[in-house]
């Protein structure tokens, strides 16, 4: 088993739980975890073996342009996407992150993470 990971995405997007939000458009972040058997890959050295991580980015752009009222919304649909292109995968872990979140205060961002293993 392996991890292949994609860390520190960003994304200009329209999700929140407000209208407003969803009007405006805020900065997110992604992290995704993805834990497969890497063994076949590593020994062909081809790429047709592995999760290739310019389709696992495709996917998360993919649903960033999708407006979601919940970041948990978000992260089970991204999870939903590369269980679907690459249906051997082990397990699929997604951090998504709002910057500034409306709080009415000051706040980097607000996180939560998913993970499904099959």
């Amino acid at each position: 088993m392996g991890q292949i990971a994609l860390e520190g995405m960003e994304f200009f997007a329209f999700h929140g739980y407000y209208d407003e939000e969803q009007k405006i458009g805020n900065k997110y972040g992604i992290d995704l975890y993805i834990e497969t058997d890497l063994r076949r890959a590593a020994e062909s050295d081809d790429l047709h073996e592995t999760v290739n991580y310019e389709v696992l980015y495709k996917l998360t752009l993919e649903e960033m342009k999708i407006p979601a009222r919940l970041l948990e919304h978000l992260g089970h649909r991204i999870i939903d996407k590369v269980y679907e292109h690459f249906p051997f995968v082990q397990s699929v872990k997604v951090n998504v992150c709002k910057y500034n979140p409306p709080l009415g205060g000051i706040c980097k961002w607000a996180k939560i993470t998913l993970e499904e293993a099959r």
